[in-house]
């Protein structure tokens, strides 16, 4: 569990807010926050651990970057103000990875970000990397929608789809 206090929602969207970031990426944070936490609560019924708390403020905090560009680094520049805010690693955590369905250590460093991993690796990260990815402005759109936007984008790696499939297989399961 997070050893850090989580904030509160209200906190939260003052905090994006604050930073800078749209009334459109608020509700956009909203929205992942909603199927979000939708999601993590049907895999808690599925007998899965997951924090549905951190789930909840890591979704409504996952895009707190946009409030200083919308370019795919929001993520790592997301952390960073993360991280001067001094939130719980596992929040950091969720708002670095969140990007495409994950960027490898080789795709990192084609993009000139800090060599390592940002491939989502708690189940909380991966719930909300792909709460994200089907949450299209404020509203849920198919998979098929989501993977034809991966596609659209020359940028995103083939291995990208397949994550977002695999993520897909993973939490059909836990809504049925």
């Amino acid at each position: 569990m997070v050893s850090k206090r989580l904030l509160s929602d209200e906190e939260a969207i003052k905090l994006l807010e604050s930073v800078g970031c749209s009334k459109r990426v608020v509700e956009h944070c909203k929205a992942v926050t909603d199927f979000a936490v939708e999601l993590a609560k049907a895999c808690k019924k599925k007998g899965l651990e997951v924090d549905v708390d951190l789930v909840r403020i890591g979704a409504l905090l996952h895009d707190i970057g946009r409030g200083r560009t919308h370019g795919v680094d929001h993520g790592i520049l997301g952390a960073k103000i993360a991280r001067t805010l001094k939130l719980p690693d596992a929040v950091i955590a969720i708002i670095e990875r969140h990007v495409g369905s994950g960027i490898t250590k080789i795709e990192a460093k084609k993009l000139g970000w800090p060599v390592k991993s940002y491939i989502p690796e708690s189940l909380e990260e991966r719930v909300v990397a792909y709460a994200d990815k089907l949450i299209e402005g404020s509203m849920l759109v198919p998979l098929d929608v989501a993977i034809e936007r991966f596609y659209q984008d020359r940028n995103i790696p083939d291995a990208s789809v397949e994550r977002l499939k695999q993520w897909h297989e993973e939490f059909s399961v836990c809504l049925q």
